[in-house]
């Protein structure tokens, strides 16, 4: 199974706080955090919970 790459490019202050929850699931606290997770449809809807915020590439 693939992996996806995420990084947090924008700030979390303002963010509602469900949006600020499903950052740290994904393991993303500061701007400039990457982290890699399987791409899933699990992950895939994390992703789409806060892609204004993230940049997501392949790992």
């Amino acid at each position: 199974m693939a992996n996806i790459q995420v990084k947090l490019t924008k700030s979390l202050i303002g963010s509602k706080k469900d949006q600020i929850a499903t950052a740290y699931a994904l393991g993303l606290r500061k701007i400039g955090d990457i982290s890699v997770q399987p791409d899933n449809p699990q992950t895939q809807g994390k992703v789409r919970k806060i892609n204004h915020l993230i940049e997501v590439s392949e790992a």
